[in-house]
């Protein structure tokens, strides 16, 4: 029996294997200007059930879990689900309840907006 018969030979004895849940770091591009800092995080086949955004201390917490549909018995695999894990410290000077959130093609984008006190501002030069 050569390789290839070997793989895609089915056991009907074998008891299905559950699924593993693969922890992945998301790339992640980060943009700063005046008003806020923007975060785009790719995260592909996510969710937006299964998506957590958390601020908590200075530390911003994102993840999120794809899931994949089965249909029929996989005779190999590469492509599972995973869930998507990163987190970065943030300045204190973000108006975290301002924080906005959106998903769309598979990437999460964070708008998180700095603090009035936060914002370069022009200094009046008054004379005398």
């Amino acid at each position: 029996m050569d390789s290839a018969q070997k793989i895609t030979k089915q056991d009907e004895k074998n008891v299905e294997k559950t699924r593993q849940l693969y922890e992945v770091t998301p790339a992640v591009d980060i943009y700063e200007n005046e008003d806020e800092i923007l975060l785009h995080a790719d995260m592909p086949g996510v969710v937006k059930e299964n998506i957590s955004v958390d601020i908590d201390n200075g530390t911003l917490s994102i993840s999120g879990v794809r899931k994949l549909e089965i249909k029929g018995a996989a005779t190999y695999e590469e492509f599972s689900d995973v869930e998507y894990v990163r987190s970065f410290s943030v300045p204190q000077t973000i108006d975290v309840e301002k924080v906005e959130a959106e998903l769309k093609n598979g990437v999460l984008r964070l708008h998180l907006p700095k603090s009035e006190a936060a914002k370069p501002r022009q200094i009046e030069i008054k004379t005398a």
